[in-house]
């Protein structure tokens, strides 16, 4: 990315220069702009630029004032704080703890206005960096000939080629004419940024590039992705639910905020089906439901689409409303994939799941036969395989006429669980749970530390009709938010940050990697993009952000990690091999670890600067929608356009889904 550089600016001025779109971040140089302590703090706190604080000790007053003023600046919230090597230990201490305090990264710096030294002492700088507390280390040193140039670019080559660790952690360039390609070179090496002048005139050292030369040296023609305004559409894993328990209940229900999809409108027919009445208007829906009682409902054969979760869901319910007797059938993908452990669990409640064709083997496919009465009591089940039949059995067991003890052992997709729950709670359905594992990690929402889930429920209960407004689908949002965070921004309305779906974790996975994040009001959520960073994150519990996490990763500088792999299987496609594939095929370096899958990135200019911008052509959604929109997010980074063999799929979650 391209830092600019700002000296001698008032509070307004900077201000007006930091609402321009080719500001993609900057340094606010603290020892040189006359802000007064409100105007620090303001200007930190509420600016959703990506902003470097520094204030150099050699031309503040003191050394005191220089760490009164970074101070102000970090604590009201810098992305980055910069300090030079050659700062007092006590001060680089202090500087070091807040740092750690607040989140703010920390760039530990070393200038050299005589010459470069040799290629040793260097390296002795660098490791000097990373030893004082150094996230990012600068190194800049005058360049007085071609050989001296050439000297400051080889700590790339000598050092990150053989320390991966270091990768995008390391700005390296020379002042003067004769370093002014270094102040680009070191973005194509995978510098995190570079800085520039906000004009030529006020160049803060010799041979510094303006913003513009060095936009479109980075960038040529490109334009910046724009996201404004956005509205997603309707979480259907909420709507699924609701649309079920609304047919289930007695009396009328209003649904507000639909918007339909493949899924959620096979859920409508599923509700038809059962004898309820749907009226769409809009975005509300007015289901008008069946009271179902235990036996109420004789029906032989129940269509439910192309939808995994619907069909989990149906098949304990059909079981406890039914006759006893009927086949679950669908289209599309999902007569070719497995219901993988559906047979033994619902066994557990005396329910025999069998192919209803003659395919052979051990594992069921859609069309399915359910034989049998959902019978109520205890029982243990794995929970390795997913939420959506353990939801389907939450929804279902409330109607039979006893209770039930249902305990799941190593539960994933942990959220989805308690989106049934939730649902349920506003249609009447009271259901108690006990989180097993360590007590202080699942106090944090740290569903990795949960061992098991013990659910109460009680028998005899009634569906009741309710008014339920669906959130937005974070699913959904996912996509053009990493669009927003690697090539431009995005501004999303309807959001809930506070929302049970699990793909809400998209935002700690971009805060992480690097991305600036804000809501700008409640339900609008906003991203753009800053330097980027490998991460790590267990995807465990929302295997559904894979596809577009691994486009991220593609553009986070260094090696990320994704857990997880195993739960990707049995989706719309094997979405582990897919992405794979897809990663593969584009240039980038990936392969699957046990349960991880890793993928090692390089940031946006890097690519566009080295000619490593992810490879086009010819690529396979495999049916799959979640694919699609990955492979669409990936097209802004590629060097020729993406042709897709299946676009349509999409409209199974997104069908208005667009960049």
């Amino acid at each position: 990315m391209i830092c600019t550089s700002l000296q001698n600016k008032t509070f307004e001025q900077i201000l007006a220069i930091l609402e321009d779109p080719a500001v993609e971040m900057a340094e606010i140089r603290l020892d040189r702009c006359p802000l007064t302590d409100d105007q620090i703090e303001e200007l930190f706190s509420e600016s959703d630029t990506p902003l470097i604080a520094t204030c150099r000790i050699a031309e503040s007053a003191s050394p005191e004032e220089a760490e009164r003023r970074l101070h102000l600046a970090i604590e009201a919230g810098a992305r980055f704080a910069d300090l030079e090597i050659e700062a007092p230990a006590p001060l680089s201490k202090r500087f070091q703890q807040l740092c750690h305090k607040t989140g703010t990264e920390i760039i530990r710096s070393f200038h050299d206005f005589t010459g470069t030294p040799d290629i040793e002492v260097l390296q002795r700088v660098l490791a000097r960096c990373f030893r004082y507390g150094a996230d990012i280390a600068k190194i800049v040193t005058t360049c007085r000939d071609g050989e001296e140039a050439a000297r400051i670019e080889s700590l790339y080559t000598i050092v990150l080629e053989e320390v991966d660790s270091l990768q995008g952690r390391l700005v390296a360039f020379g002042m003067g004419e004769a370093g002014r390609g270094t102040r680009l070179e070191c973005l194509r090496r995978g510098a995190p940024f570079s800085y520039a002048a906000l004009n030529d005139a006020e160049a803060t050292a010799p041979g510094q590039w303006s913003v513009a030369e060095m936009h479109d040296a980075v960038y040529g023609g490109r334009q910046p992705y724009r996201a404004e305004g956005r509205t997603m559409p309707a979480s259907k894993s909420f709507a699924q639910r609701a649309i079920l328990a609304a047919a289930l209940a007695e009396g009328t229900s209003h649904l507000d905020g639909y918007s339909p999809c493949g899924d959620s409108e096979a859920a409508l027919r599923v509700a038809e089906a059962l004898g309820a009445t749907v009226r769409k208007d809009g975005a509300l829906l007015t289901i008008t439901g069946t009271g179902a009682r235990p036996g109420s409902l004789d029906l032989e054969r129940l269509d439910v689409g192309e939808s995994g979760l619907l069909t989990r869901l149906s098949i304990p319910v059909l079981a406890a409303v039914g006759s006893g007797r009927f086949v679950v059938d669908g289209h599309g993908t999902l007569p070719g994939r497995p219901l993988a452990g559906a047979a033994d669990i619902m066994a557990s409640f005396g329910v025999l799941l069998s192919n209803a064709s003659d395919r052979e083997g051990r594992d069921v496919y859609v069309p399915a036969s359910v034989k049998g009465h959902l019978i109520p009591g205890m029982a243990d089940v794995p929970g390795q395989g997913g939420s959506q039949l353990i939801s389907g059995l939450l929804m279902a067991l409330p109607l039979c006429d006893k209770d039930s003890v249902l305990h799941v052992s190593d539960p994933k997709s942990i959220p989805y669980m308690y989106i049934t729950l939730d649902v349920l709670r506003h249609f009447g359905i009271q259901t108690r749970s006990e989180m097993e594992g360590d007590a202080e990690l699942l106090e944090a929402d740290d569903w990795s530390a949960c061992s098991g889930i013990t659910f109460r429920v009680r028998g005899r209960q009634h569906y009741r009709a309710a008014d339920f407004a669906i959130e937005g689908d974070w699913s959904a949002a996912a996509n053009l938010l990493v669009a927003g965070a690697v090539f431009g921004s995005a501004e999303l309305r309807g959001m809930d940050t506070k929302s049970l779906q699990a793909d809400l974790t998209i935002i700690d996975i971009l805060v992480e990697a690097g991305a600036v994040v804000s809501q700008l009001e409640e339900g609008t959520v906003c991203v753009r993009k800053a330097p980027l960073e490998a991460f790590r994150q267990d995807l465990n519990h929302a295997p559904d952000l894979f596809p577009i996490v691994s486009v991220l990763a593609a553009f986070c500088a260094g090696e990320s990690r994704l857990g997880g792999v195993g739960r990707l299987a049995g989706k719309e496609s094997n979405r582990a091999e897919a992405i794979l594939q897809m990663l593969t095929q584009m240039g980038v370096e990936a392969r699957i670890e046990g349960d991880d899958l890793v993928i090692f990135g390089e940031s946006l200019s890097a690519r566009l600067l080295g000619g490593r911008l992810l490879k086009g052509g010819a690529y396979t959604s495999r049916h799959d929608h979640r694919m699609v929109m990955a492979l669409k997010v990936a097209s802004l980074g590629t060097e020729s356009p993406i042709v897709i063999d299946d676009e349509a799929c999409v409209g199974k979650s997104f069908p208005e889904f667009k960049l």
